[in-house]
């Protein structure tokens, strides 16, 4: 049972606004025709072997925070000052991301101002940070299952329904050129660097180094899953997808009008569980005292609404390819750490 708490928080700060919308699927997979689902398979396999690899290291040198995870790699000062800056930016960025992606939720779905979405969503937040990482892993076991149950279910369901007339439109995409594989690597690149400092904040719950295996494979296999499901929901679409906020919510409304609503409880399970997740992970990384973490926890919950007003999708197909260019740096010198030393604990 704990592998599996474990493995719903990873899950929970994964499956974002981007992923469940379909907006991240799109712009890293979709795209690129048939190649984009080979692209899905190797994104997901990278992130299991990073997150192997990051909890081995965590787990065997008893790291506790970040700072302490880049000293173990990094000797450099002014190069262990950039990463921990850039990957602390990372995390506010996608933090404002879900923000974004809430009131773009609302507004497309009930005309609600996307501002007074931003702002509920900003409140609750504040909230639920508060109770730090028990607060978070409390919300992820109880949501994420749900979540990766709907989203599953409605992938199955959705084989029968594709259009052969829509597959044949979608197969004569050009895949020409290999930029498939590129934004392959990006996704997996900014998402692992999203999950390290969650990582580390949730070693405790892992009571067996072999238990880190067994974590790595089921996340593995259920990122591949949800990608494709959202994937395969996307060949439905019969309107540019490039004009959609949400594609994913489209798909839907289109094939299963009935089970909308449903759909939408998940986004918003999607949005709210990773957005937790970021927000305590910035707060830990940066916050030194208890008074520093309170304060900078109603500037980052009010400077998300102020920033949610960029647009969603603009903010995804934007910001996230750079960020996953600048995650390269850190996540090629996790996998080529070749000798994990085992401390000797007191």
């Amino acid at each position: 049972m704990e592998i599996m708490k474990v493995v719903f928080v990873i899950i929970g700060t994964f499956v974002g606004a981007g992923l469940a919308s379909g907006q991240e699927v799109q712009t890293f997979f979709f795209c690129y025709g048939i190649k984009g689902m080979i692209g899905i398979v190797i994104s997901s396999m990278l992130i299991g072997i990073i997150i192997n690899k990051v909890l081995q290291i965590v787990e065997n040198n008893d790291i506790k925070n970040y700072n302490e995870f880049i000293n173990y790699y990094i000797k450099n000062k002014k190069i262990k000052k950039y990463i921990n800056s850039t990957i602390n930016i990372f995390i506010l960025i996608s933090f404002y991301v879900m923000i974004a992606g809430f009131g773009a939720y609302l507004n497309q779905e009930f005309n609600l101002n996307s501002l007074i979405g931003s702002t509920i969503f900003a409140i609750i937040c504040f909230i639920i940070l508060k109770t730090n990482v028990k607060g978070i892993v409390k919300v992820n076991e109880i949501l994420i299952p749900i979540l990766i149950l709907i989203i599953t279910l409605i992938g199955i369901i959705n084989l029968k329904y594709i259009d052969i007339k829509n597959i044949n439109n979608y197969l004569i995409k050009d895949t020409s050129n290999n930029a498939w594989f590129i934004k392959g690597i990006l996704y997996s690149s900014y998402n692992s660097i999203l999950l390290i400092p969650i990582l580390i904040s949730i070693k405790k719950y892992i009571k067996k180094e072999k238990h880190i295996k067994y974590i790595s494979i089921i996340v593995t296999a259920i990122i591949s899953i949800l990608l494709l499901s959202i994937y395969l929901l996307l060949i439905n679409i019969d309107v540019d997808i490039k004009n959609l906020e949400m594609p994913a919510v489209y798909a839907i409304s289109k094939i299963f009008p009935q089970i909308k609503s449903i759909y939408g409880i998940t986004i918003l399970i999607a949005i709210f569980t990773t957005a937790i997740s970021l927000g305590i992970s910035f707060l830990q990384n940066t916050a030194k005292t208890e008074k520093d973490f309170n304060i900078k926890c109603i500037i980052i919950c009010i400077s998300a609404v102020l920033f949610s007003q960029i647009g969603f999708s603009n903010l995804v197909n934007l910001l996230y390819p750079i960020l996953g260019i600048l995650g390269l740096i850190q996540i090629i010198q996790i996998l080529l750490t070749k000798k994990i030393e085992k401390k000797t604990r007191n």
